[in-house]
């Protein structure tokens, strides 16, 4: 396999695992939000389920953590395959909060796999 190829391949596996965390996060917040409200639905006591709360609670702050390292994880990659020669490669939604306009998903466009020209290092 050529670098670039192995590259493309961590590059769509990164982008997978940072959907599948964005995607248990959203499930887990969720969870944690409907627990209070089912609480006071079936008319129990402000403690009751407590320990479940705090479960949640967990869940989603180990999720955000998560999170935090993957991006950790995908600056370092990049970095990676500027100083490897490689060409940069999204895969996915691609906007970054500097984008203006959107150039991915934002604004309601389609997801895009792009290809982009090596990036140069201005330093």
């Amino acid at each position: 396999m050529s670098r670039q190829s192995v590259g493309e391949a961590l590059a769509a596996r990164l982008y997978a695992a940072e959907a599948a965390v964005d995607a248990a996060l959203i499930a887990t917040a969720g969870l944690a939000a409907d627990l209070p409200a089912a609480r006071a639905g079936a008319l129990l006591s402000a403690v009751t389920g407590q320990k479940a709360f705090d479960g949640a609670a967990g869940a989603v702050s180990a999720l955000v953590s998560a999170r935090h390292h993957l991006g950790q994880t995908h600056a370092t990659l990049a970095a990676l395959a500027r100083a490897l020669g490689l060409d940069i490669l999204a895969v996915g939604p691609v906007d970054k909060p500097e984008d203006d306009p959107p150039i991915g998903t934002g604004g309601g466009r389609p997801a895009a796999r792009i290809q982009l020209a090596r990036e140069q290092d201005p330093c």
